[in-house]
Order: C-alpha cells, then sequence, then structure tokens
C-alpha cells in the first residue's frame, strides 16, 4: 500500500487563499474590505474611507489594519 504524498510548502510559503479568508473574517466587520495580494508579495485592504493600506507579509497587513483601527479610536 502506498502513501499519499503531499507536496511540502516551503517554510516561508504563505497559503495565501486562507491568509486572505481569515484577514478577512477578523477585520471585515471592522469596515476593512477588499483584501488581496498582488503578484505573492503586496498584501492590501480598503478601509471605508477608501483608503489602500499595504504590506509585504500578511501579518504586516493585520499590522497596518491593527494601527490604523487604533488611530480611529
Amino acid at each position: 500500500m502506498e502513501r499519499a504524498v503531499s507536496p511540502r510548502r516551503g517554510v516561508f510559503h504563505v497559503d495565501e487563499d486562507n491568509a486572505l479568508a481569515e484577514l478577512e473574517l477578523a477585520w471585515a466587520a471592522g469596515g476593512y474590505h477588499g483584501f488581496c495580494v498582488l503578484e505573492h508579495s503586496m498584501w492590501s485592504a480598503i478601509t471605508s474611507s477608501g483608503e489602500v493600506l499595504t504590506a509585504s507579509t500578511p501579518d504586516g497587513l493585520d499590522q497596518q489594519i491593527r494601527a490604523h483601527w487604533r488611530a480611529l479610536q
């Protein structure tokens, strides 16, 4: 019986679909939308006022959104 071998991801590989879904789940109710990643390197979200927030990683985008959110409070 052979075991199915799943392709291994690199240490720094990000599952973009899952990361985008998690960002949307975490921030959509706070007025952030349009989550996307462009060419595997530019992560972005749009604020409720239309400002575009960007970062080079999903964690970096989360930090940008958190900083924006704190500034509004």
